[in-house]
């Protein structure tokens, strides 16, 4: 019988619970990264960081915790208890966190003249048209 992964990390209690109860996002980078987000901050984008995991387990962490502490830092902890999130690591690093495959957006092609932006005022551009690049909101 194989261990879990979390039979694999070194980490306490408290640990533990941080991992479960915070409001994490994840985003599968590739190549075994899987960026970290902590929205129970005021200001996520201060607590984001990169888990690099080796197959199905989490190896490192790029916070500071991970630096300093003994063991597995709460992000590591966090990637470890979501299965699904490294399965999705171990098989395909092109796969996102909600299932979808990240795939390339079509080059915008100027021959379209006609959209619906023709129809609406200049300040106010159609949907299609942000993502293309075509104009901005």
């Amino acid at each position: 019988m194989s261990q879990s992964t979390l039979e694999l990390l070194e980490y306490d209690e408290q640990m533990a619970k941080r991992a479960s109860w915070e409001a994490f996002e994840f985003t599968l980078l590739g190549e075994g990264v899987i960026e970290v987000v902590n929205g129970s901050y005021d200001d996520p984008r201060e607590h984001t960081y990169m888990v690099h995991a080796e197959g199905k387990i989490p190896s490192d962490c790029t916070c500071p915790a991970w630096e300093y502490q003994e063991g597995a830092c709460k992000h590591m902890v966090a990637v470890a208890i979501r299965e699904p999130l490294l399965e999705a690591v171990a098989t395909e690093p092109s796969t996102r966190a909600d299932g979808g495959i990240a795939v390339e957006a079509p080059p915008y092609d100027d021959s379209e003249e006609e959209c619906d932006c023709d129809k609406l005022s200049d300040d106010f551009p159609c949907w299609p048209c942000v993502p293309d690049g075509r104009r901005e909101l």
